[in-house]
């Protein structure tokens, strides 16, 4: 399934020109990774506009001190358990946020069979593999099935880890299955 930029707009009505910008990323990802059916598209859809801000946002906002905080001794995302500065190097980037050195690592080998990401993090920022790393994202963690179902609550558990914006997200999705006819 396509969807045309007057569609994202419709969806994610604050994405303004970033939606031409990403409308034929996010097509070619949806079409590489499965996600086809107008029911799997508006989860998909819900779920990055929400993580990203509505397309604003391809890089996790933090402040001076919440690299070291939060991620840099994180083993459980392949980060080092010390203090070296891997969590700032690897937090948050692409439309659904890739988070840590491990995952870095899984995608890049999904992405372009190598570890460019590890060398080149911020690969992520740019539309074509923001949106390729979302829906690689979304397959590894089977949200296609979920979407099928209609078990919304799920796939957000499954990206968030548990329900923050669920609100935003679900008032998304919404508008797209409304839009997308699903």
């Amino acid at each position: 399934m396509q969807i045309t930029e007057q569609q994202l707009l419709q969806i994610l009505p604050n994405a303004g020109h970033r939606a031409g910008v990403f409308i034929p990323h996010i097509n070619a990802a949806a079409e590489r990774w499965q996600i086809y059916t107008p029911k799997r598209m508006a989860a998909f859809l819900a779920q990055v506009g929400h993580e990203s801000g509505q397309l604003r946002f391809v890089r996790e906002i933090w402040g001076p001190t919440d690299a070291q905080s939060r991620y840099d001794v994180r083993p459980d995302l392949g980060n080092t358990p010390e203090r070296d500065g891997d969590g700032r190097l690897y937090m948050g980037r692409g439309l659904l946020q890739i988070t840590g050195k491990g995952n870095y690592i899984k995608c890049s080998v999904a992405l372009f069979n190598d570890q460019r990401l590890v060398e080149k993090p911020e690969l992520l920022e740019e539309p074509e593999h923001a949106a390729q790393s979302a829906a690689w994202f979304w397959w590894v963690r089977e949200l296609n099935g979920l979407a099928d179902r209609g078990q919304f609550t799920q796939i957000t558990r499954r990206i968030n880890g548990g329900q923050n914006g669920a609100q935003d997200r679900l008032q998304i999705w919404q508008r797209a299955r409304l839009v997308l006819g699903a």
